[in-house]
């Protein structure tokens, strides 16, 4: 009985250290949780402050989201709106807490501020707000796992090896993921797609497609824009517009009723974020054959 009574207490205390191993981290957005939990296992705990269905733009901190900054040990941010509001607050709340940028470095397009045209754009001619989505360009991610792996081993030296092998692979896992893409949309080249709010800019530079977003500069279109983006779905042929979840697909309805084209959610906050980015290629491809 003794015997057992040990066993009990050694294996007990081996979970309360392995427990108490764990980085504790918290990301802004659900793709940012699929690369911490690639690159940091079972080491790294992952919670994830914008909530599925809601926007990055607006979203406020739950009172329980506050309370958990005080056990954080990192929050990687990724340049989404609600940062600029919150990030200084929630790091008030736990001075030992390390703010890590996971966009630094990366040049950040600028969302169009007018896109109903049939010619390429590389998000850079047009003024306009500093377009946030960076995760939705695979090359891009592999930049941000290197801050990740970076900070997750000045964080728990003793893990650092697991998260340096953890990034390699998932590396070669994005790199094969990019070339899938590219091979999906080899024929699409040049191709234009519509999606309601200007998510998919980066994914559509780094592909040679077209964004066109029905949302202008944050706000609905008016009448005559939608009349505009009516005349430019027809003219272009397009199958398929793209609505989000984040938002109304009312508008989008709208023109897809005029023009006969289908309505097809895409998801740029989805998890899991290498079988999203290979369903919206598909989708594109299929929209622009």
């Amino acid at each position: 009985m003794l015997m057992i009574v040990k066993i009990a207490i050694t294996i007990l205390v081996a979970f309360v250290g392995i427990s108490e191993a764990a980085v504790n981290t918290y990301v802004s957005v659900l793709p940012q949780k699929y690369f911490v939990n690639a690159i940091g296992g079972e080491r790294v705990k992952v919670s994830v402050m914008v909530a599925p269905g809601a926007s990055p733009a607006t979203y406020e901190p739950k009172p329980k989201q506050m309370v958990d900054m005080s056990k954080t040990d990192i929050y990687f941010s990724i340049g989404v709106p609600f940062e600029k509001t919150w990030l200084k607050k929630l790091a008030a709340l736990n001075r030992n807490m390390a703010v890590v940028a996971t966009d630094e470095g990366i040049k950040k397009r600028t969302v169009e501020a007018h896109t109903h045209n049939d010619e390429h754009t590389d998000g850079n001619e047009h003024g306009g707000s500093k377009d946030p989505h960076i995760w939705l360009d695979p090359v891009n991610v592999i930049k941000q796992a290197e801050i990740i792996t970076e900070t997750l081993c000045r964080a728990d030296p003793d893990g650092c090896p697991i998260y340096k092998n953890n990034k390699a692979d998932f590396i070669k896992k994005t790199s094969l993921l990019h070339n899938q893409i590219q091979h999906t949309l080899s024929g699409a080249s040049g191709g234009s797609f519509m999606v309601f709010h200007p998510s998919w800019g980066y994914f559509a530079d780094r592909y040679g497609l077209n964004q066109i977003a029905v949302e202008l500069e944050g706000k609905e279109p008016k009448p005559s824009d939608l009349k505009d983006f009516v005349k430019l779905s027809k003219e272009l042929n397009l199958k398929t517009i793209f609505a989000q979840p984040q938002f109304s697909k009312k508008t989008v309805e709208l023109i897809a009723k005029e023009t006969g084209t289908k309505v097809a959610a895409v998801d740029p906050l989805a998890y899991d974020w290498a079988d999203n980015l290979i369903y919206v290629s598909e989708l594109i491809a299929d929209s622009l054959r």
